[in-house]
């Protein structure tokens, strides 16, 4: 428990002189700078293990706001508990420091492997081994938070045992120094590590200079501190740490494509990682189908993406078509479905990752299953956010095609906002058509229907429907599972909106259909609106996001 403080009596020797004053190699001065600088490179290295187990827990399980609230949470919680802990070993505070940044190197610095490993190999095993990623990140956050913490009371007892000096004072050097290190870790992070080293060797990276700054800093700086076993040990350990974490970055790359393989299939095509998204291509070779996948989630199957595609884009083709904006859909498969239309002088296609865009472009199998669409005059792609686009369009479109990650991805909540759908409507041509991909229904029936209720508020009218996947175990929503069960078939769910209710007429209207057909869409629809949910739901905006995975 925290201690009262008391007043010492006078003449009584100060706590941190438990040992007397330090026997240092080098002037008091610059033994106290060093300090400060090894604090410095731990406060940076802490944050970057914090924020990687976001970012990595984000990409692999989703939800990244719950994500960063049980990382930070837990790693604070646990902080403090370490700083109370740490008091224990303040007489042995060189030893202690050196055996705690040894220790926290390597769980932080092992953390991502550790984590990807359990999710690639793991994830898929159902029962009590589906929410092992979440318990592994909560143990990494728990363990990480607990080692930070006890830093801090060790540091102190450090920089006073070099030179006397009032508390208040030396507690304001060290926060000092333990913030500007925040500061340059959480830039380093998302501007330097995780774009040119990636998550794992970023992670490794960062616990290798972990060890190396706390070791040296006990070993050069305190190791008259030590007995002689003790600077052996502390020796060491380090070293085998430092072999561990240079051994994994050794053999990272084969390890992410063994982990890849796992999670993906043994028949991973592409493999891309661009500032917005990993992007994998599996298959699309020798009969077998192509595959394509979004940060672990599958955009596409190519033994079924011709059933949605068809969904999304023809029963709003239906009236004037001329002018066609479709938002997401880099793949060129929903353009394939507009171009089938005849009298379709323009196709924008609105894309964020212009890696996916190269890839329909350039890939043979992914280029042959759109139809090279991207070679046809009328169809132009603009890099952009989606809602930015919208914002900043003045031209009007027939129709709109909102083909966009599914509602439950924290990244996408505002693409499926009262915001967004105002914007939608003001590039509504009189007379024009929205749809929108608003996730499975079965699966996530209130998502669909604040979709349904968030386009409503926008001042649109709504027709629901949807399509059962014909693929058995296709995971239709934003965590990777399927919609009703293992070996169950998902379903799409859509909306079809226009300014008045007239326009909203579900038909097949492309003569070439291969999946679809008008009695099945009213039958789906039908189907759709007796799931309707039996009270109204407020919608969705901007300051209040109201999807969850």
């Amino acid at each position: 428990m925290i201690e009262p403080h008391a007043p010492a009596p006078p003449g009584a020797p100060p706590p941190w002189g438990v040992q007397g004053q330090a026997r240092l190699p080098v002037r008091p001065g610059l033994a106290r700078f060093l300090v400060l600088a090894g604090v410095f490179v731990c406060a940076a290295c802490g944050l970057v293990y914090e924020l990687e187990l976001i970012s990595l827990a984000s990409y692999l399980i989703g939800d990244s706001v719950t994500q960063a609230s049980v990382v930070l949470s837990v790693m604070v919680f646990a902080m403090g508990v370490g700083s109370l802990a740490a008091k224990r070993l303040r007489p042995h505070a060189a030893a202690g420091f050196g055996a705690v940044e040894a220790v926290l190197a390597l769980v932080g610095g092992c953390s991502a492997m550790v984590l990807y490993a359990m999710f690639a190999w793991t994830g898929g095993w159902g029962g009590p081994w589906a929410d092992g990623p979440r318990w592994l990140l909560v143990a990494f956050s728990l363990t990480i938070g607990l080692l930070i913490g006890a830093e801090v009371p060790l540091l102190m007892e450090l920089i006073q045992r070099i030179r006397r000096q009032d508390p208040g004072g030396a507690v304001a050097d060290l926060f000092a120094a333990d913030y500007v290190g925040a500061l340059v870790g959480g830039l380093a992070f998302p501007f330097l590590l995780l774009p040119l080293l990636g998550q794992l060797t970023g992670a490794l990276l960062t616990g290798t200079v972990n060890v190396i700054a706390g070791g040296a800093l006990v070993l050069g700086l305190f190791r008259k501190d030590l007995t002689r076993r003790a600077r052996w040990v502390l020796l060491v350990v380090n070293l085998l740490v430092l072999g561990l974490l240079a051994s994994a970055a050794v053999l990272v790359d084969d390890f992410e494509r063994a982990a890849r393989q796992a999670l993906y299939g043994a028949d991973v095509r592409v493999a891309l990682r661009s500032g917005v998204q990993e992007t994998v291509l599996t298959g699309g070779t020798r009969g077998r189908p192509l595959h394509l996948f979004l940060d672990g989630r599958p955009r596409f199957s190519g033994r079924d993406e011709r059933r949605y595609h068809e969904a999304l884009v023809h029963p709003a083709m239906n009236g004037p078509h001329a002018r066609v904006l479709i938002l997401g859909g880099g793949d060129g498969l929903a353009a394939r479905e507009v171009l089938r239309h005849s009298g379709v002088r323009e196709v924008d296609v609105v894309e964020l990752d212009a890696d996916i865009v190269r890839l329909a472009r350039h890939d043979a199998a992914l280029s042959a299953l759109n139809g090279h669409v991207y070679d046809d005059p009328r169809v132009r792609e603009v890099t952009a956010d989606a809602f930015s686009r919208l914002r900043a369009d003045r031209s009007t479109y027939d129709v709109v095609i909102s083909d966009l990650p599914d509602p439950g991805i924290t990244a996408s909540t505002k693409l499926y906002s009262q915001e967004f759908y105002g914007l939608a409507l003001r590039v509504l041509a009189p007379g024009g058509r929205l749809v929108v991909h608003a996730g499975p229904l079965g699966a996530r029936r209130r998502t669909f229907w604040t979709v349904d209720s968030t386009i409503r508020a926008a001042g649109l009218f709504t027709r629901p429907y949807r399509v059962v996947s014909r693929d058995p175990g296709f995971p239709s929503g934003p965590d990777r599972t399927p919609g009703g069960g293992a070996g169950s078939r998902g379903d799409w769910g859509f909306l079809l909106a226009s300014r008045t209710p007239g326009p909203l007429r579900l038909a097949a209207s492309c003569p070439r259909l291969g999946t679809l057909t008008q009695a099945a869409l009213a039958a789906d629809a039908r189907a759709a609106a007796r799931g309707r949910v039996p009270h109204a739901l407020p919608p969705s905006t901007l300051v209040h996001p109201r999807y969850s995975g």
